[in-house]
């Protein structure tokens, strides 16, 4: 639904997968706009490629892939999207532990792996409201490719009916004042931060402030700087290797 909200208001919006329609939530947008929608079949490297080539022409490719599969199209990435600077939207699912989907599924390297390719810019979102307002963001976006990644989890109906909040660029948000222990966290992470803060704080009288890391690169620098500047303390918790 939030692509194909987008895609109405923006005629260069496509949207491309690997033989994922349904498990990347496209359905619905390839039967609304089967002209902009590709399903390239099991070919990650091609679908990336194809990506770069649509963003000269000036389209929006809006490319969704599982966490583990983009591993596939690593050297597409760096050399086809990232060195051209390409304003290319990477919807990362299925980011993180996985469950019953098993081992081979889990995305547990897309962090590492994409922050080190120059250009890239990475964010998280700490729930589906902030998806949402990602997606617009990244719609915006038109300073290079920017990758999206999100756990597996489904949104629920009623968050995606808020209305959009612009989010500051390269910005982290302090959702919780503390004194004693400074908690960083991104992305599906966030919630059981803010759940442990409270715990703490409520039986063992320990402080926390809990801090959505929703730009992983670049980082918020200055908010971070600011924070080590408090604490001597410091927990960052991540779905990540």
């Amino acid at each position: 639904m939030l692509r194909r909200e987008i895609a109405q208001k923006n005629p260069k919006v496509v949207a491309i997968t690997a033989a994922m329609c349904s498990g990347t939530g496209l359905t619905k947008f390839a039967e609304n706009f089967p002209e902009r929608f590709f399903d390239v079949g099991i070919a990650e490297q091609h679908a990336c490629t194809f990506s770069a080539g649509l963003a000269t022409s000036g389209t929006k490719p809006f490319l969704a892939i599982y966490s583990t599969f983009l591993q596939r199209s690593y050297d597409q990435i760096i050399h086809d999207v990232a060195l051209q600077n390409l304003n290319v939207v990477f919807c990362i699912d299925r980011a993180g532990l996985v469950g019953e989907d098993g081992p081979t599924h889990h995305g547990m390297f897309d962090i590492s792996y994409l922050r080190l390719i120059p250009n890239m810019t990475i964010l998280a979102p700490k729930d589906g409201t902030e998806l949402r307002n990602m997606l617009y963001f990244a719609n915006s976006w038109n300073e290079g490719p920017i990758a999206i990644r999100y756990p597996r989890a489904a949104i629920p109906e009623g968050e995606i009916k808020t209305p959009i909040t612009e989010i500051e660029k390269f910005s982290w948000e302090v959702l919780k004042e503390g004194k004693n222990i400074l908690i960083l966290a991104c992305g599906s992470m966030v919630d059981p931060a803010l759940k442990v803060s409270e715990n703490l704080e409520n039986n063992y009288n320990i402080s926390c402030c809990v801090v959505n890391c929703r730009f992983i690169k670049p980082l918020d620098e200055k908010m971070l700087s600011s924070l080590l500047s408090r604490f001597n303390k410091v927990l960052t918790l991540e779905e990540n290797v």
